[in-house]
């Protein structure tokens, strides 16, 4: 049980400072999924690749393209993409396979491996990275697994609860796992064995759409408009009115970001004042996902082709 906790609530008439981006980035797809590292931005499309971005020139300067796949009609379509991630060279992305399954990729010094295909008929809906030997995915079905790329075999494939899979955030050393899914609740895991070492309380009564952890702080978007800022045995929920689709912290979880509102507008805000900060604006569909590089620089990603950069004062 929580021996402390908070409930604030935060009126959506905001007195914080107005932002519009300071760059757009043109992807040939939506984007669903994006990541940052040395200057480079990736982010994976419904168009069937990922493309690469030289965050300094704002010019693309590599894609990697999947093959295409067959819809139910027969059709050649592109390949849409769910999830990337990265380490060091290496991009895993997660991507439609045929009949409704998902295939996992490996792309590595210019090769694209496929590491899960159709076969297995898993819906996967998201994987990163743990080493470079090994990856952890989750199903929609609510199942974690671990995937052994040297010996090319599951370590394990374990069902969290009944609910279905919503997201999944890796802590910074890759060992630790919150998850969350249709119920709202938060599982803390440990990547080795899938054990569940934390369920946090409840404070979402609904489904978490996403959530970010980092510092040891756990922050959640939900359907209920509902986010919960997690730190150590004490919460602070802020309510919205309006359904919630994406959230982000800081390096630090000095700072949180949400998307709160019907314009696609992002708050951010002080993540131990709850004070706003800032409204990010300029966003012409449903976010898909907010990515925070360090304290005052962040991208933003939608169900269209834009990816809009804010550099905070």
């Amino acid at each position: 049980m929580f021996r402390i906790f908070f409930a604030l609530i935060l009126s959506i008439t905001l007195q914080a400072a107005t932002l519009q981006p300071s760059k757009i980035f043109q992807a040939s797809g939506t984007v669903q999924s994006l990541i940052h590292k040395d200057g480079k931005l990736y982010a994976g499309t419904s168009n069937g690749s990922v493309e690469i971005f030289d965050t300094a020139t704002n010019e693309k300067i590599d894609t990697i393209k999947l093959p295409d796949i067959k819809d139910f009609m027969g059709d050649q379509i592109p390949a849409k993409i769910y999830s990337i991630d990265l380490l060091d060279e290496k991009i895993l992305i997660v991507s439609q396979g045929m009949k409704g399954y998902r295939n996992i990729f490996l792309y590595d010094n210019g090769k694209l491996e496929k590491i899960i295909d159709i076969d297995k008929k898993f819906f996967v809906q998201k994987a990163n990275f743990i080493s470079n030997e090994k990856i952890v995915f989750a199903l929609l079905s609510n199942q974690i697994g671990v995937y052994d790329l040297k010996n090319k075999d599951l370590e394990y494939l374990i069902q969290i609860s009944a609910s279905s899979f919503s997201h999944f955030m890796l802590d910074e050393k890759k060992q630790n796992l919150a998850t969350t899914d249709e119920s709202g609740i938060i599982r803390l895991l440990d990547v080795k064995n899938a054990q569940v070492i934390k369920q946090y309380q409840a404070v979402n009564l609904d489904r978490v759409y996403q959530l970010d952890y980092k510092n040891e702080v756990v922050l959640t978007a939900g359907q209920d408009r509902k986010a919960v800022v997690y730190k150590g045995d004490r919460y602070q929920a802020l309510d919205f009115h309006f359904l919630l689709y994406s959230c982000a912290l800081s390096p630090k979880a000095d700072y949180g970001a949400v998307a709160f509102n019907e314009k696609n507008e992002v708050l951010v805000f002080d993540t131990n004042t709850l004070q706003k900060l800032h409204v990010l604006v300029g966003q012409k569909a449903t976010l898909t996902q907010i990515l925070f590089i360090n304290d005052s620089e962040l991208f933003v990603s939608c169900d269209d082709s834009n990816i809009t950069y804010f550099k905070l004062p």
